[in-house]
């Protein structure tokens, strides 16, 4: 049988599709599950494509099945699981076979990895894959960590199972070890943001201008045709369309309120912190989810403070509205902002050399943050050097529009009593960001006051001491 060019492990939803996907684009793959029973039931259901899938039931058959230098999949969950299959598969692999982990690892993981298959003669590709199990099988955004004879040898399967994008494909090396998985996170860190803002914008329209899911879903679609196009915006406007077959009710009015989340925004706060980068949007999203699951400390909270007297003034009311395209796209722009200078700083530390605009290409389809926005975050990159984007000259126009929208949607949500966070760290970080002289010269007043640490003085060089106390 001729061998296949590229191996997988794991036959979940995920690895299912992704398999599917290897296959219909004319790549032969061998595949590996724990059970073989779902093996079988994956090849039985395959249909037309199951002549292009090689099912092995153990793991020397996979191995015997694939051309070297052998690439393998990992579509295991990820953390512990990860470092069993490296472990049982070692044995079995030669010089230069390639293990590759798709799944949402810590990118510090990745690096360790990394480093424990140094010397083996076997090498690691780290790579993120965005696009749910729709992307999965019909093309999702791949951001690829590795050496490069690495991506070189998998980089026609890859390209050809991609997202396309007016016909270039949403996939590029990105850089050695960790720099893929890493900018994964960074993505999802948007995205939780993202996600966020729109469900503040939802809470504006739902407890302030009160109007009912049919109204929303339509100025959703609407936002969708402007300088909103997005996936999360068109997926938005499809769920508030949606009734409860079982209820009659709008979907969304069924559903608990509380979201759920598998540690990548948690990790990209934490790594924005690490690095001393602020990403307050991101972190305020993050940190959204877990007042979410605070369920029954809330509903006591309302009893013992009660409801926020909420609703928009009538004649006030219009405009309202129309302010909230112009405020999500502000609060965008500030989030992918913060998300990009997260990159840049890890870029340097780690010695990536990430392509800032190429990682604004291929997220433009098959991702979930996936918008039109996007190519002009690529040109902007190509226009030369970019601190932040928000110092960008293609944004600097946008913001000057849309930020005036941003602080009355925040004043209007402040004096509701409806909580927009994720809105509002975005409106105080562009304020802080374009203030030239802040208020830190205070809290090193403070530093020096209790601690002795020193400042930096306006007039002079040097570390300085205040004349406190005496």
């Amino acid at each position: 049988m001729q061998q296949a060019e590229i191996g997988l492990i794991g036959l979940g939803v995920m690895g299912s599709n992704l398999a599917l996907n290897i296959a219909e684009n004319g790549y032969r793959v061998a595949v590996w599950n724990r059970t073989t029973e779902r093996t079988s039931r994956f090849v039985e259901t395959a249909g037309a494509l199951a002549d292009m899938i090689v099912p092995c039931e153990t793991l020397e058959d996979l191995v015997a099945a694939i051309r070297p230098p052998r690439p393998i999949i990992l579509m295991v969950q990820a953390g512990a699981a990860v470092d069993e299959q490296i472990a049982a598969l070692r044995p079995l692999l030669s010089a230069d076979d390639i293990l590759i982990d798709a799944g949402n690892a810590n990118f510090r993981d990745t690096m360790r990895r990394f480093s424990e298959l140094d010397g083996s003669s076997l090498t690691f590709i780290g790579m993120g894959v965005s696009g749910g199990e729709e992307g999965a099988r019909h093309g999702p955004s791949i951001m690829v960590g590795g050496t490069r004879a690495s991506w070189l040898r998998v980089k026609a399967v890859l390209t050809a199972i991609s997202a396309k994008y007016q016909d270039a494909p949403c996939v590029a090396w990105l850089g050695t070890d960790g720099a893929g998985h890493f900018v994964k996170t960074i993505h999802n860190g948007i995205e939780y943001a993202d996600m966020q803002m729109i469900a503040e914008i939802y809470g504006m329209l739902r407890d302030g201008a009160r109007l009912d899911t049919d109204a929303m879903a339509r100025l959703f679609e609407r936002w969708n045709g402007g300088r909103l196009e997005s996936y999360l915006i068109e997926i938005t406007a499809k769920v508030l369309t949606e009734a409860d077959p079982a209820t009659g009710r709008p979907m969304v009015d069924v559903i608990v309120d509380s979201a759920g989340q598998k540690g990548t925004g948690r990790w990209a706060v934490i790594e924005a912190q690490m690095m001393g980068v602020p990403a307050t949007a991101i972190e305020a999203a993050v940190a959204a989810r877990g007042l979410s699951a605070l369920m029954a400390e809330r509903g006591a909270a309302e009893a013992l403070y009660g409801t926020p007297t909420k609703g928009f003034e009538r004649a006030e009311g219009r405009n309202a509205i129309d302010d909230l395209e112009l405020a999500l796209f502000a609060g965008k722009i500030a989030a992918y902002a913060q998300g990009f200078a997260v990159m840049e700083a890890a870029s340097k530390e780690f010695d990536w050399g990430l392509p800032m605009a190429t990682i604004a290409r291929i997220w433009r389809a098959g991702c979930i943050i996936r918008s039109q926005f996007l190519d002009t975050i690529a040109e902007a990159f190509e226009d030369g050097d970019v601190a932040n984007l928000l110092a960008a000259p293609r944004f600097v126009d946008l913001m000057k529009e849309s930020v005036p929208a941003l602080r009355r949607t925040v004043a209007r949500a402040a004096l509701a009593g409806i909580p927009v966070p994720a809105l509002s760290a975005a409106l105080a970080y562009f304020d802080a960001y374009r203030a030239a002289r802040g208020t830190a010269n205070l809290i090193q007043a403070q530093r020096d006051f209790f601690g002795a640490h020193g400042f930096e003085r306006i007039d002079a060089s040097g570390a300085h001491h205040g004349p406190w106390g005496g």
